[in-house]
């Protein structure tokens, strides 16, 4: 039996006073776990309110890059060969390069990225692609990033809804760091501790509240609804709990458990909770082996894009992975890639 401190209480209190606040429907969760053997296994879920088109798209080292922003859009040339998945064929929403690092990024409705300034302007839609084309490491992109060398400019989406998130950034050697834009401030937390991150609260919150409940012990209660404060808490539970020593397939399998335990049931709707959307597609990153596994969920099957089988030489063309027509893969997808012309990220007109 748990006694309650008054501490406890105002926790409580707290933590009911954050879980009813209407935010967009947007949902999706993001885990890590470093294994015994070394592999560094990420899974996230895209959780929205329609299908966003998603598809999966080879990106060559060499490719000359733009913010399309306007007249002062950030540039650069990948360095990095990467494999992603779009969203809405304007943005990449996660992704992993050929050095092993991977970038996720999450709504996050509380993001102000502040008025653009005197720096070059990014559209969101290619923050996460930069830092796949630019960084090897998590200690690179944290030292270049937290120069702010760009604005980040977040337009409405193609649904109406605003571009807006935070991005969480993980290494083959278990590093992490997630960023955020609050109060037009950039906060970055960088750690190996940093394992899980939903949506709203902003990250400092769901920190707060996490630790409350494991206070309780997840083997007592855990929260059980789709809010993202509470698959923040289970998130964290379920992710510390996987045996350490699981090795090769039964890794990626403990971490496709867990984030299916974060998802949403495809088509689930509730009258006045806007904070709700369905589970719309997974994906699993082995930073190890280098292995992209994307789990749809409207397919019976997974399928995984090896990246030692793709080819990022620089003037290689772009490919692209067929999804949005209700094409479905099992097994080694990375025969089935198409050229393709790359998209063009968000546009966005800064004021």
């Amino acid at each position: 039996m748990h006694t309650f401190t008054s501490c406890s209480r105002v926790m409580v209190a707290a933590a009911a006073a954050l879980l009813p606040v209407a935010m967009p429907a947007h949902a999706c969760t993001r885990c890590l776990h470093v294994f015994a053997d070394g592999a560094v296994i990420v899974g996230r879920s895209m959780d929205w309110v329609e299908d966003p088109g998603s598809e999966i798209w080879v990106f060559p080292r060499g490719m000359s890059r733009q913010g399309n922003a306007g007249p002062r859009s950030f540039e650069w040339t990948s360095k990095h060969g990467s494999v992603g998945v779009s969203f809405y064929g304007v943005a990449t929403a996660c992704g992993m390069n050929e050095k092993g690092l991977v970038a996720n990024l999450l709504y996050l409705a509380e993001s102000d990225y502040g008025t653009p300034a005197a720096r070059p302007n990014l559209s969101i839609g290619g923050w996460a692609q930069y830092v796949l084309d630019s960084f090897a490491t998590v200690d690179e992109a944290v030292a270049a990033l937290e120069k702010e060398p760009f604005t980040i400019v977040a337009p409405v989406l193609p649904n109406g809804e605003p571009g807006v998130g935070h991005l969480a950034i993980s290494d083959p050697s278990g590093d992490s760091a997630i960023f955020e834009y609050i109060g037009g401030r950039l906060k970055i937390h960088h750690g190996r501790d940093y394992t899980v991150m939903t949506n709203s609260p902003p990250f400092d919150d769901q920190l707060a509240l996490n630790a409350y409940w494991k206070g309780i012990g997840g083997d007592v209660m855990l929260p059980g609804t789709i809010r993202a404060s509470d698959r923040f808490v289970r998130a964290s539970f379920y992710i510390d709990a996987i045996p350490k020593t699981v090795i090769g397939t039964k890794a990626i399998a403990s971490v496709f458990s867990v984030i299916r335990n974060a998802s949403a049931p495809l088509g689930i709707s509730t009258p006045g909770e806007p904070n709700v959307a369905s589970t719309i597609w997974r994906t699993v990153h082995d930073q190890k082996d280098r292995v992209l596994y994307f789990d749809s969920a409207t397919s019976p099957t997974v399928f995984w894009v090896p990246l030692e089988k793709v080819d990022f030489t620089a003037g290689a063309p772009v490919k692209r992975l067929p999804l949005k027509g209700g094409e479905a893969y099992s097994g080694d997808a990375s025969g089935s890639f198409q050229p393709a012309a790359a998209f063009q990220f968000l546009q966005a007109k800064p004021e």
